[in-house]
Parts: C-alpha cells; sequence; structure tokens
C-alpha cells in the first residue's frame, strides 16, 4: 500500500508531504493558533525557572533557549554561588551562532565530561533532531571549541573518555559498525584528529544486538584508592534487546569475562558494586532491587554476596535507582506515589533509611550533583513535583555523614499557570479481563458535567513508565476548559516488570483494552462523553493512538497521532524497527504476523461507505530515524483512498522527539491545540 511513500526523495513523496501540510496548515493555523504559538513560544523562553545544575570542577552549568537564542545557549557560574536566574551567568557556547557558522542546524543534547579534566568535554549535537549525533571537544575554561579536538561525523554514536587524550567510541559509521538496528556495535580507542574508520577496536558486539556501550571507572582519580593500590576497570555492555544486556569485565590479559548477572535486568555499576532491578523470577522476584560486589577478578565473590535492597509489594514498583559512589538511590512507586530511600555502601550493616518527601509531590526524580562519578562527592539533587505543583530541587547531602538525612530546600520553579479551583484525581478502571488500571485525571477550574473536553494520553510499551510533570503547556489545556488524562496501562513499567511483560508480543491487546477501558470510565463516572475524548500518544503511543481509531472509534471525538507505529507488518524493514521484534514480534514469523496484523492500523482501517472515524491529526517528522515518516504518511493515503478525509503534517526537522528552536517547538504544539479546539472543544451533536 504505497510503498513509494517509504522514499523520502520520490516527488511523488514530496508532492504528498507539501499538499497535506498546505492543507493542515489551512485548517489549523487560525487566530487562536497564532495566539497559542505566541503563549507556548513565551513559555519556553522564560528566564524565571527552576534551573537543573551540573557541576565540573569549579563550575556550575545550564543550557537553556530564549527569545534571542530559540536554539539555546550553554552557561557557566562560579559553584560557590546560587544557581537562579538572576545570578551572574555567564555565556561559553553559542548555538544559534554556531549553527549560523556552519549553514546547518544541529540540536543540544547535553556534554560528556573528561574526568582526568572536568572542564574539557565532548558536546554533543543532534543532527536536525535525529538520532545520528556529532561529538565535539569543548573547553569549558577557554570558553572555545577545541582546535584539532575530537569531532566526530554525524551517525548515531556515543563515547566515554579512556583519558586526557582517548575516547572508546562507539559509532555506527558504517554497516559492520552497526548492528542491524543501526544502533553501534563496534567500540574504538579513538585519538584526537584520527579518522574512527582508522581507530583501532576495543569491542564489538554480534549483529543482531541492538547496542554495545562501555564505562570506564579509575577509583584513584576518584579518590577512593592511594595511586599504585588499584587499578581502572573497564566495563563493556551488550544490550540484546531492549531492556536486556550482558556486562564484560575486560581482564589484565584483555580477554572478556562476563559477570554473573541475569540478562532481563537494569543495571547501574561503580567500581565496587553492581545495582540491578530484576524484570523476571529467574533469581529473584521480578520488581526486585540488588546490590552485589563488582567482581573484579574471576574468584571475586559476586551473587553470593548479593543483598536485595527492596521487594516489591502489590502496585509497588522501582521508578529510578542511582549508584553512587558511597551511596546507592533509589525511588519507589508505591501505588503510584513516590518514596525515596538511601543505603551507604561503606557500612556492611547498614540499614536503608527513607527520606521524607514533600507533601503532595506525585514524581520524585534524582540526579548527582557532579557530571561524574570519578568528581566531587555524593550530593544529591533531588526534584519533586505534580501535575498542579511546580518542580522544586532540594539538596540532599549524603557526602557528609555527620549531617542529618533530610532534604534542604533548594530552589523552586514559579507557578506558569493558575491553578486555583484545579484538581488532581488518581483513579482506576476495569480493563476487559478484570484488571484494575489506574490514570490520573486533571480537572479544570470548571466544567459542565458530561461535558468535559478531555485530552487523553498513553503509552503502554518498552516497560516505559509515564509520570505526572508540571508542564506550562498542559497548564494553558487546563485554563482553557479542558481536562487531562494520564493512563497507566499494561505495557509500560508504572507497576513493574510484570505490568510490561503481560502486554508484550501477543498480550499487546491487553494494553489497548486498557486504554479504552479508562475512557469508558470517565464516560460512567459522568465527566464526559466520548465525543468530547481526544486520544494522543507518539511513537508506540501513536500505535496506540492508531488502534483506538480503527478499533475503538465510537469511544473518541478526535484522535492527535504523533510520530507513529502503524504499519505492524513491515515496522522491521527500516534498520531501528528490528530492535523493537522483541517487544512486538517478527513480522516474518506467520503466528506473529497474523497476530500483528490482527491490530495493525494501517490493516484494519475500513471505507467511510462503512464506518465514520473521529477527526484524526498525524503528525510526523521528515527526518525521523527511528520511527520511518512513511508510517505516518501511508496511514493518511490509505485513510484518504478509503474515503476518510484525515489532517497530515510531516514538519522539516525536530526528529522523533520533535525537538528544535523555541519558535518550532511552539508552533508543533500550537497545531496540535489548534486540532483539539476544532473537534472535542466544541460541542458536538451525537
Amino acid at each position: 500500500m504505497n510503498l513509494h511513500l517509504e522514499h523520502d526523495d520520490d516527488p511523488l513523496t514530496l508532492q504528498f508531504v507539501a499538499e497535506r501540510d498546505a492543507q493542515s496548515e489551512q485548517a489549523l493555523m487560525t487566530p487562536e493558533f497564532e495566539v497559542d504559538r505566541a503563549a507556548i513560544k513565551a513559555l519556553i523562553e522564560r528566564k524565571d525557572r527552576l534551573i537543573q545544575v551540573v557541576r565540573r570542577g569549579k563550575w556550575l552549568f545550564d543550557f537553556h533557549r530564549s527569545a534571542d537564542h530559540p536554539l539555546g545557549m550553554w552557561f557557566r557560574l562560579p559553584a560557590n554561588l546560587a544557581p537562579l536566574p538572576d545570578a551572574p551567568w555567564e555565556p561559553i557556547f553559542d548555538l544559534d551562532a554556531f549553527c549560523a557558522s556552519e549553514n546547518k542546524l544541529w540540536l543540544w543534547r547535553g556534554a560528556i565530561t573528561c574526568p582526568w579534566e572536568p572542564t574539557r568535554v565532548l558536546l554533543c549535537l543532534s543532527d536536525g533532531g535525529s538520532d545520528l549525533g556529532r561529538l565535539l571537544e569543548f573547553d569549558c575554561e577557554a570558553k572555545s571549541i577545541v582546535e584539532g579536538g575530537f569531532d566526530t561525523p554525524p551517525t548515531r554514536c556515543h563515547a566515554t573518555w579512556l583519558n586526557r587524550d582517548e575516547i572508546a567510541y562507539f559509532g555506527s559509521i558504517d554497516r559492520l559498525s552497526s548492528t542491524r538496528s543501526g544502533w553501534p556495535r563496534v567500540g574504538r580507542r579513538l585519538k584526537r584528529g584520527q579518522a574512527p574508520a582508522k581507530a583501532p577496536l576495543l569491542y564489538a558486539t554480534a549483529d543482531t544486538d541492538v547496542y554495545g556501550s562501555c564505562l570506564v571507572f579509575d577509583p584513584v582519580l576518584a579518590g577512593i584508592a592511594k595511586k599504585g593500590t588499584a587499578k581502572p576497570i573497564r566495563l563493556f555492555i551488550t544490550g540484546h534487546e531492549i531492556g536486556n544486556s550482558s556486562v564484560f569485565v575486560k581482564e589484565q590479559d584483555f580477554s572478556l569475562r562476563r559477570i554473573d548477572l541475569p540478562r532481563d535486568i537494569d543495571v547501574q555499576l561503580n567500581y565496587s558494586y553492581c545495582l540491578w532491578l530484576a524484570k523476571t523470577d529467574e533469581r529473584i522476584p521480578a520488581g526486585s532491587l540488588a546490590l552485589q560486589p563488582l567482581p573484579r577478578e574471576a574468584t571475586d565473590a559476586g551473587a553470593e554476596a548479593m543483598r536485595v535492597l527492596f521487594s516489591p509489594g502489590e502496585r509497588q514498583s522501582v521508578s529510578q535507582f542511582l549508584l553512587m559512589r558511597e551511596w546507592c538511590v533509589f525511588v519507589v512507586s508505591d501505588k503510584l506515589q513516590p518514596r525515596l530511600f538511601v543505603f551507604d555502601l561503606t557500612k556492611a550493616d547498614a540499614a536503608i533509611e527513607e527520606i521524607t518527601l514533600p507533601a503532595d509531590v506525585q514524581t520524585v526524580t534524582v540526579w548527582p550533583l557532579y557530571s561524574d562519578l570519578h568528581l566531587g562527592d555524593d550530593t544529591l539533587q533531588v526534584y519533586g513535583e505534580g501535575f498542579l505543583q511546580p518542580p522544586s530541587c532540594y539538596r540532599l547531602e549524603l557526602a557528609d555523614r555527620k549531617k542529618p538525612l533530610e532534604l534542604i530546600h533548594a530552589a523552586s520553579s514559579p507557578a506558569y499557570f493558575d491553578t486555583d479551583g484545579m484538581t488532581s484525581e488518581l483513579l482506576e478502571a476495569t480493563s476487559e479481563d478484570g484488571t484494575k488500571v489506574p490514570y490520573r485525571l486533571v480537572l479544570p477550574k470548571t466544567w459542565t458535567h458530561g461535558e468535559l473536553p478531555v485530552l487523553m494520553y498513553g503509552y503502554g510499551g518498552f516497560d516505559f513508565s509515564v509520570r505526572p510533570q508540571y508542564s506550562a503547556v498542559i497548564g494553558r489545556w487546563l485554563e482553557q476548559g479542558g481536562a487531562y488524562v494520564q493512563a497507566y496501562i499494561r505495557g509500560g513499567g508504572e507497576l513493574g516488570p510484570n505490568w510490561h511483560r503481560s502486554a508484550k508480543g501477543h498480550g499487546r491487546h491487553r494494553a489497548f483494552a486498557d486504554f479504552v477501558a479508562v475512557a469508558r470510565d470517565l464516560v460512567n463516572r459522568g465527566y464526559t462523553k466520548p465525543q468530547r475524548i481526544a486520544v494522543n500518544g507518539g511513537s508506540n503511543g501513536g500505535l496506540l493512538t492508531g488502534v483506538m481509531l480503527t478499533r475503538y472509534p465510537h469511544d473518541f471525538g478526535a484522535a492527535w497521532c504523533q510520530v507513529p507505529v502503524l504499519d505492524m507488518s513491515r515496522f522491521h524493514v527500516f534498520p531501528a524497527g528490528k530492535a523493537w521484534i522483541d517487544e512486538y514480534g517478527n513480522p516474518d514469523d506467520q503466528a506473529d504476523r497474523d497476530y500483528l496484523l490482527s491490530y495493525s492500523p494501517l490493516h484494519n482501517l475500513k471505507p467511510a461507505s462503512e464506518i465514520t472515524y473521529p477527526p484524526i491529526y498525524i503528525e510526523s517528522s521528515s527526518n525521523d530515524d527511528r520511527v520511518h515518516p512513511s508510517h505516518a504518511r501511508r496511514f493518511a493515503a490509505r485513510m484518504e483512498e478509503l474515503g476518510h478525509h484525515p489532517l497530515f503534517h510531516e514538519f522539516h526537522s525536530g526528529g522523533h522527539g520533535g525537538d528544535g528552536a523555541s519558535t518550532q517547538l511552539a508552533a508543533r504544539i500550537a497545531l496540535g491545540y489548534s486540532f483539539l479546539r476544532e473537534t472535542i472543544a466544541k460541542p458536538r451533536e451525537n
């Protein structure tokens, strides 16, 4: 079906995109759109915000966009000053000016710190928002790009510093360097000025794996061992599937020894320990968090010295865990409420301690203050927020054992919208198999019983957890009288690994049943009616949106479908899609193919003579190299062939994440909100 739309440069593809873009702009670029775009742009560029800093050497760093710099500017501040918006921040890298000098769009993706010289970094720049990345060496003291420094070609890549002058570079520079999924397979020992293809090999995974990576720990550099008493340790990781990996230690004779860990885990490592979350019951119950010594020698204790730090009870899961130098930290979601725990690694008999959190916090995330495990101390930054609660940053000074373990308030974000009269409720729906499915409903100040416009978001895949976040953009929707719903359906990780596993492969229908159960629960509770509910999701959530349209068209009034997976028979013909076979199934296997086609949105569309679908707005990006835009194009084309009238817009940059300058970001969001305004926000006849 319309396979020519898989070819980006085909004249028919270019014509199709241009004509549909013009149609969607004509329909959605209303006067209200212009107001929304300006307001959202101003929100993105606000200076009075909570600054999430990172420390390198004697400096704190922050990157943000502004009206004068819509792509963004990188700033530094002396570390002895409070990182507030009115502090004397000094600009050190102007991304807008850099892009202008190269006549090319690069987008910020952070920086990789050199532990041996912490103000020497590799800038991570995305090619137009795509997964292709460039690593560019930058001197934060001199505030300049390093002449003759590292500068790698744009490709899927990542790197780890080996020493001051070399990096372990993993880059998909050619097919032999890539896994079948297009992610880096081969790691090279790269020196400045050296072409990656000429650099000697450090490590290689199999073509059927998803990726390879490297970690380096030097206890002498970290100050936890004296010079001559300990050697650096190199760890290599093979990602066999998404969320399934093996960890190897490089021996003194350069051979590799696999650490005795299950493969179905998420893992954090430092010089002394492995901290891992079990995803199956292979050794400990799924969802449990275990700590064990890192065996640096083949004879070292490993699994037999393991300690289980957490085992989940009903509706409990580990939402984040972090291994620092002398502490491990983990956040537990307890019936979707966060709890924070710490454990002192320096004491063999240490008790796990819970840290009291501020009241009404719905989401907690934790990050080290220092950019690299070798640097500084174990000062922890704790961020708490909720749908109606602006984020605040707290400091937890783990390094100072003389101080009580309590959060110290550092800064808070200003309120971006008026929450007076708004409420956030945690509710449950019952899915078709009797499973209780939690969801959060955020209500505007005033609304009419049974007529509430609801923007309903879901994802439900790849063990990814969606969490409440304070969003000025969602706040704008709430201020305009809409409600927002976040559904915690199976396939996601919100309630632990088994919540995800139950909707993998041939269980995918459970995620779809869960989502529509939430929509029906909203109606049964009297909040709204189907014509006032818009389903929204991106990527795997775009698949969810497409299935809601084709399988449950009478339960929704609109569908906003972003960067979607919609053809379940051909997702694997694009390299990135091969990494999803473990999650969805293999279209080349007949049993899997039959199941995939049973819900594939592209294959389940019906003609307009048989059914009227709710209005749909399909959004994609020309340079999306994770989910190819042909999914969106071909779905829109097929709908038209069957007599329907979808709105379609393909942005020319931004990649899978829809990133870009503040102007483009605002326009992208405002187009979606314009679609909502023209559909569910307007009362329609049953």
